[in-house]
């Protein structure tokens, strides 16, 4: 069942508890540092009842329409609507917001495929996953546990005392948990959070091993934000980006919270709490809408640094024109990569499909080399003219000031707001926190660069690498025999 725009907002005054330093915030619809985010999310659940992306972004089963996010992909025609739902989103969202709706239904979808592996939780995984895509739920995760918190001097503290996330205690109706859990990308906008271990866990630490789903509001858990960007805009015209699509980035606390039988998938299993996502198709679905949301990205990117030439009257210099070329070959490099993971989909033994994990994990590890770099390119074709605007838009409410800029600021090329208006999207994405936090994120959302090669190197082809090898050593060699033997010198 598809929600609308307004249900989803409804759906966000729920009681949740979100902490911005020392305030509480109670509504994120309407506190001025997340409303405009809010909306934008709203605008993707609109988004879905309008003519011009309903096919991209949903499907029918059973007389239903549903999110395309929650669709099991059986075949390559499949896989190819999924991308196309999370590109729709990604074009939406001008690839500012990665942890959108379709990225954790991702796992939600590839654990609902295999369900069965979950051994006695298999019922719960299988009716979650059919739960969340009726109820058109918008997940989040947490799956990572605070910093040192693997140090073995935490092992020694009593449960209560340690930071990780852990059971602390078990009645009839299910479990309670405390402790954190890192990071919880656009938490402050979702539904219910996702709980697992994406990273392993050493012996000793059988009660981290739960993996489940909690909704936003439930007794006992805060989110502890990050500074938000959003209120601290002057306007839209200032901050395009900034202003409407800063996802925010949530530490979740948990204080005793109840989590039912019903809502958990695993249990004091350390191995399989994290194997889940490597050995069902949950990483690759979810990961493949980061490969098309940093493909959307960088078209937001090399088309503002080409329009940035044009305005300054440069697009013409060779060397201009080389650092356009460049950057257009990194840009079909990200798309490449996308479409192959859809062209050399994997099949799985149990009926589905999913997208080839090895060029999925190459595409990953591509955005994280290369996003810093297509930034530094952006920004050396700027040049000065970030800094040459007014301090912010209200040199447009006086109208001596708007006159002398009007007069004095427009070139040839574009009017005096025009530019204003593309120096400041530049810089928002360049310079500001916002741009900062992206900066970060993009490099570090599926962990340190080495974890993203470990992944590479797991589902590299490696035996018919070897093969190969293997064909070569042994087609030569065979006319030693027929050579004579030299003496050994003495």
């Amino acid at each position: 069942m598809l929600k609308t725009g307004a249900e989803y907002l409804e759906g966000l005054r729920d009681g949740r508890v979100i902490y911005v330093g020392g305030e509480r915030v109670d509504d994120v619809t309407t506190h001025p540092a997340f409303c405009k985010a809010a909306r934008s999310y709203a605008a993707l659940y609109d988004a879905r009842l309008d003519s011009r992306y309903a096919d991209a972004l949903t499907y029918e089963e059973g007389g239903e329409r549903y999110a395309a996010y929650y669709l099991k992909p059986r075949n390559r025609k499949d896989l190819e609507h999924r991308s196309a739902c999370s590109a729709a989103i990604a074009d939406l969202t001008y690839g500012m917001m990665g942890r959108s709706p379709d990225f954790v239904a991702g796992y939600v979808t590839g654990v609902g495929m295999d369900s069965q592996a979950f051994g006695a939780y298999a019922a719960n995984v299988a009716a979650y996953y059919k739960r969340a895509r009726h109820e058109d739920l918008f997940l989040s995760h947490a799956v990572t546990p605070p910093p040192g918190s693997r140090d073995p001097s935490y092992t020694s503290r009593p449960t209560n005392a340690q930071p990780a996330l852990a059971v602390v205690g078990e009645d009839e109706r299910g479990v309670f948990i405390s402790g954190t859990k890192m990071l919880a990308t656009s938490a402050a906008y979702s539904d219910e959070i996702w709980i697992g271990n994406i990273q392993p866990l050493a012996p000793g630490h059988e009660k981290e091993a739960i993996t489940c789903a909690i909704p936003c509001a439930a007794s006992g858990l805060s989110l502890w934000s990050r500074k938000p960007y959003g209120g601290a805009t002057v306007s839209e015209m200032d901050n395009p980006l900034s202003s409407r699509f800063d996802e925010s980035d949530c530490i979740v606390v948990c204080e005793r919270v109840h989590v039912p039988w019903e809502r958990i998938f695993v249990l004091d299993d350390a191995v399989w709490s994290r194997e889940l996502y490597f050995r069902t198709a949950a990483h690759s679905l979810s990961n493949h809408q980061s490969s098309v949301r940093y493909q959307s990205k960088t078209a937001l990117l090399i088309g503002l640094a080409q329009r940035i030439t044009r305005l300054t009257g440069s697009s013409a210099i060779p060397a201009v024109v080389d650092e356009l070329g460049h950057l257009a070959a990194l840009y079909g490099q990200i798309a490449a990569m996308v479409a192959g993971q859809i062209q050399d989909f994997e099949t799985l033994d149990n009926g589905y499909v999913t997208y080839n994990r090895h060029y999925m994990y190459a595409a990953i590890y591509f955005a994280t080399q290369n996003y810093d770099a297509i930034c530094a390119k952006v920004r050396e074709l700027s040049g000065g003219g970030v800094l040459q605007m007014p301090a912010d838009a209200s040199v447009f409410a006086n109208p001596n000031t708007r006159e002398i800029f009007e007069r004095l600021w427009w070139m040839p090329t574009s009017s005096a707001i025009d530019r204003f208006k593309v120096m400041k999207l530049a810089w928002d994405i360049l310079g500001t926190d916002f741009a900062g936090r992206h900066a970060q994120y993009e490099r570090f959302y599926m962990g340190p660069a080495f974890i993203v090669r470990s992944h590479n190197n797991r589902e590299c082809g490696w035996s018919e690498i070897q093969g190969r090898i293997d064909g070569l050593l042994a087609s030569y060699g065979g006319d030693i025999a027929e050579r004579p033997s030299r003496a050994a010198p003495t």
